[in-house]
């Protein structure tokens, strides 16, 4: 059995971590406010520029003639799958989560013959597909910074279309977790080369006509690699929400969990005390009475 000074000390370090918790728990809980406004205003230019390219995309005649970023390699041997995670834990399941999603759909395309590559954006993602897909993955993308710029997103494009041209995968596949609420992240598939588009309008809809100057094509070329771009900063932004809000979570369960550990360690510390000194009363008393 644990002595009164052990006792003691559990129950200072508890509170120390308590405290820890408590002080992280309020950090994540002034960046979410921050991160939670970026990610909502990238959202309107992120779906407008959907529905744009998804109006131009309809409107070509031949897709075999559009760019290559729409209309595909033709093939879907090769997959390659952005995963975007954190570079920090202490946040819950927020990684896992995406990683889980992610591994399922690994598991899914090898069961059918498929090749898979992996990029990770995040250094977390990549220290867990390591353990079971290590040969898979291309190359980790750290983003140790202090504020997300469209910059970062542009690099990770880049590196994206560059592997595309040169032949290295048919179908890109971006995983990140959208940001609903502080108690709730929604881990999330979109793939991104060649896009798909949700459905624009409903059938009832009138139908427009539009006139393109420069033509469609032109216009592809020119937003096709913009709009990697965009999804992937729109991506990042929604994950830097998600990661603060599933820390704040994390860490008021942490904080509560202490608080209970502290009480029940103080009342175990109690009870032993108090047996102690009713055991030496009872000695005095014995020896007093042997006199």
């Amino acid at each position: 059995m644990a002595s009164l000074k052990d006792m003691r000390v559990r129950i200072a370090a508890t509170k120390a971590t308590q405290k820890i918790t408590k002080a992280m728990q309020m950090v994540a809980a002034s960046k979410l406010r921050r991160a939670q406004a970026a990610a909502e205003a990238a959202r309107p230019y992120a779906e407008r520029m959907e529905r744009v390219l998804s109006n131009i995309a309809g409107s070509v005649a031949d897709i075999n003639s559009a760019p290559r970023l729409l209309a595909g390699t033709g093939k879907d041997q090769v997959h390659l799958l952005v995963v975007c995670t954190a570079e920090r834990g202490l946040c819950g399941a927020f990684n896992s989560s995406i990683v889980r999603l992610a591994r399922e759909k690994i598991n899914f395309l090898v069961g059918h013959g498929k090749t898979v590559k992996i990029l990770c954006i995040g250094r977390k993602g990549a220290d867990q597909l390591r353990r079971q897909y290590g040969s898979m993955i291309l190359e980790v993308v750290e983003l140790r910074v202090k504020t997300l710029g469209f910059d970062h997103a542009e690099k990770a494009s880049e590196k994206i279309q560059y592997l595309y041209e040169k032949g290295e995968f048919d179908i890109a596949t971006l995983f990140f977790s959208r940001f609903r609420s502080v108690v709730q992240q929604i881990p999330t598939a979109l793939q991104i080369i060649p896009p798909v588009f949700e459905a624009a309008a409903s059938e009832s809809a009138p139908t427009i006509s539009y006139e393109y100057e420069p033509d469609e094509l032109d216009i592809l070329t020119e937003l096709l690699p913009r709009n990697i771009a965009v999804q992937l900063f729109r991506a990042l932004l929604e994950n830097a929400a998600s990661e603060q809000g599933a820390r704040m979570s994390a860490m008021d369960n942490a904080t509560r969990n202490a608080g209970e550990m502290i009480r029940k360690q103080t009342i175990t510390y109690n009870r032993t005390r108090q047996g102690m000194i009713t055991k030496e009363l009872i000695e005095i008393i014995s020896g007093a009475e042997a006199l």
